[in-house]
């Protein structure tokens, strides 16, 4: 299987396993300034050069030497489940992708007729019930994970964990694992511990959230799309994600971890 989803800079200086929706633009982006003191003009997921990628054929057995013997650092980035699976919703479902279309072509249609999903459109200011939206999506995220029907999981809400482990499962090691909540400082401290050709300073980095502006605004506080049913749904989905990274599954409006990750555990759970 190898080590899919995994980037790293031409100069090996680290290592990141790429997750969706946990400011993998933004970290892609940093590592590519790393080295060549510019930032890829466009999205970085659409850089074919000045990054080493697993989807590159003549990066896998550069990646793979440097992973199994961990030469570099290694980390990788996670999200609170309640606000990351939100923010799937409102960018894959509700939003209009960067070509202009809908995300994945005949998805929202489908979504419509099997779940009664409606996400409005540009012409009505995308006007929905986003609240009772939202709830049967996550329904229909829950069957895709569970039964992977009526379609196989997608990338953008399929578990964190389960995009970290494959790193792990074939031979690689973490050595830090940072959260989007805290990203700042969880990115200065990768950045501390490396050697870099090109300093970076993060204060000076623009944000690079390749998803925004792109559909409806969130109306309401992340708790209120969260009832009984909902909170049982993502645990469900979720639970390996609060237990492994220290999220609070009991309070949807509390984005923070509840403390650091603690890598020994993450590595014998994942590597099993």
């Amino acid at each position: 299987m190898g080590f899919p989803g995994t980037w790293m800079t031409e100069s090996e200086s680290v290592v990141y396993r790429v997750v969706p929706k946990c400011a993998c633009s933004s970290i892609g982006q940093i590592m590519y300034y790393s080295d060549h003191g510019r930032f890829f003009d466009g999205d970085i997921h659409d850089a074919t050069e000045g990054l080493h990628k697993w989807a590159q054929d003549h990066s896998q057995p550069v990646i793979t030497e440097n992973v199994q013997s961990h030469r570099s650092y290694a980390f990788t980035c996670v999200r609170n489940p309640y606000t990351r699976i939100l923010s799937s919703f409102f960018d894959k479902i509700a939003g209009i992708q960067r070509n202009g279309r809908r995300y994945r072509g005949n998805l929202v249609p489908m979504l419509a007729q099997k779940y009664g999903i409606d996400v409005g459109s540009p012409e009505n200011g995308f006007e929905f019930d986003q609240i009772a939206s939202f709830r049967r999506f996550l329904l229909f995220a829950r069957d895709t994970i569970r039964f992977r029907k009526p379609m196989d999981p997608d990338i953008h809400w399929s578990a964190v964990s389960g995009h970290v482990a494959t790193f792990v499962a074939n031979g690689g090691r973490y050595d830090r694992v940072i959260f989007t909540e805290a990203f700042n400082d969880g990115m200065q401290a990768v950045l501390d511990a490396i050697e870099t050709p090109v300093p970076v300073d993060l204060a000076q980095v623009p944000r690079f959230n390749e998803s925004e502006g792109h559909g409806p605004k969130r109306l309401h506080p992340v708790e209120d799309y969260f009832d009984d049913l909902s909170m049982h749904l993502v645990w469900e989905i979720y639970h390996r994600d609060f237990q492994l990274f220290r999220y609070d599954f009991e309070h949807p409006g509390n984005k923070l971890p509840l403390g650091e990750v603690d890598l020994d555990e993450l590595h014998a759970v994942l590597g099993e």
